[in-house]
């Protein structure tokens, strides 16, 4: 009778092992002179081509957080590149990782040339349908995406967790040219994204006749995805579990529209 249960409980393995397995590894590619090092993951167990997703990282580069994410999204049978934007082995902590995103911020094009890249990685992988693709960000990352959109990246939509929503000068969403559709979710006391950008952001959307949504979670800060923000709002930045929760369902949601 043990055998018998030992025989079973190692079938029962085998069998979530063969409908679950993720395969996980880092991919290198490039930028100009720059190498990259982003994380690419997928479910073996999902046959042929399947819509995919983008992420890209928060200001201290690619790190296991991104790469959580990305397991949970290969999950749910998504074919998944975490992008670099830094380069590889750059994972500065703050305060470098401030100067090192603002690098990014105050040159536009350089961001979008880096965002451009790990698209085309994923873009170009066997396993993604390429009418399929959507791309998230956190934070940075955020801002990264309605980069991204506004950039007229041939993706069926991008979702801004807790992101700046500034434009660069000149470089705003222009009529016709964003394919996109946007999802922007937000904290709603967030310190580091006043009250301005929310309405520019609705302004430049609408002008640029985007189809776009924003969605602002009450008693939330930055960094509202991310248990290592810690819990003192006043500091700006912390993890608000519901909104967590709530921000991801949202996207799913999105999910479900822009791929059906």
């Amino acid at each position: 009778m043990k055998t018998l249960l030992l025989s079973l409980m190692a079938a029962a393995t085998t069998s979530i092992s063969a409908t679950a397995a993720l395969v996980e590894k880092a991919v290198e590619y490039k930028e100009g002179e720059t190498t990259l090092e982003g994380f690419h993951v997928y479910d073996d167990a999902v046959k042929g081509k399947r819509p995919a997703v983008l992420i890209i990282h928060q200001w201290t580069g690619l790190t296991d957080y991104e790469k959580g994410r990305a397991r949970q999204l290969a999950e749910l049978g998504y074919n998944v590149l975490a992008a670099d934007i830094y380069g590889k082995g750059v994972r500065p902590v703050p305060p470098a990782a401030g100067q090192e995103a603002g690098k990014f911020k105050g040159n536009r094009e350089l961001y979008r040339a880096r965002l451009k890249a790990g698209l085309e990685v994923l873009q170009k992988d066997e396993r993604t349908d390429a009418a399929k693709i959507a791309a998230i960000g956190y934070c940075f990352g955020g801002t990264g995406v309605l980069e991204l959109a506004r950039s007229g990246a041939e993706i069926a939509g991008v979702v801004s967790f807790h992101g700046s929503l500034d434009a660069a000068s000149g470089m705003e969403a222009k009529a016709g040219g964003v394919k996109a559709k946007v999802l922007v979710l937000h904290g709603a006391e967030d310190p580091h994204v006043p009250t301005e950008q929310v309405i520019a952001l609705g302004k430049e959307m609408t002008e640029a006749g985007v189809d776009w949504q924003f969605v602002a979670y009450g008693d939330s800060v930055h960094s509202f995805t991310q248990k290592m923000a810690g819990n003192d709002k006043s500091k700006g930045s912390a993890y608000n579990e519901k909104a967590d929760k709530r921000s991801w369902e949202a996207m799913k949601v999105f999910f479900a529209e822009i791929f059906k």
